[in-house]
């Protein structure tokens, strides 16, 4: 499975932007798919997940209320609305997609339940 993310730019604190994720098969509709991001100078850490469904959304605590996780199973692809933007989300954000199993939706913040990973978009949040 390859993941193709999109959407990542320079936007104002305050601003919005919507990433996007594209998977390259229709088996995407087993995968829970999500976001990591890593800052520079941090650890990548866990941002959000969805399940397969599309019913069940995991979030971190420091997005919850301003960033909401989507997808389009038809469509293959995976959104992510981030509004209410700080400098603190300034990171390359990460689709990541993984077989969604009772192990897997038991620990979503974990990188390494994740098999396939996207090239990473760049969000940039300016005072």
């Amino acid at each position: 499975v390859q993941l193709q993310a999109s959407g990542g730019g320079l936007v104002q604190i305050g601003g919005s932007l919507r990433l996007s994720c594209g998977a390259s098969t229709r088996t995407s509709s087993r995968l829970l798919m999500g976001w990591f991001r890593q800052a520079p100078g941090k650890e990548r850490e866990f941002v959000a997940g969805i399940t397969a469904s599309g019913r069940t959304t995991y979030y971190v605590d420091s997005v919850k209320g301003r960033f909401t996780i989507s997808r389009d199973t038809a469509k293959n692809k995976v959104y992510l609305q981030m509004n209410r933007l700080t400098p603190e989300d300034t990171a390359v954000y990460y689709c990541v997609a993984g077989l969604d199993t009772i192990d897997l939706r038991s620990r979503p913040y974990d990188s390494k339940n994740y098999d396939y990973w996207g090239q990473g978009t760049l969000v940039t949040v300016s005072s």
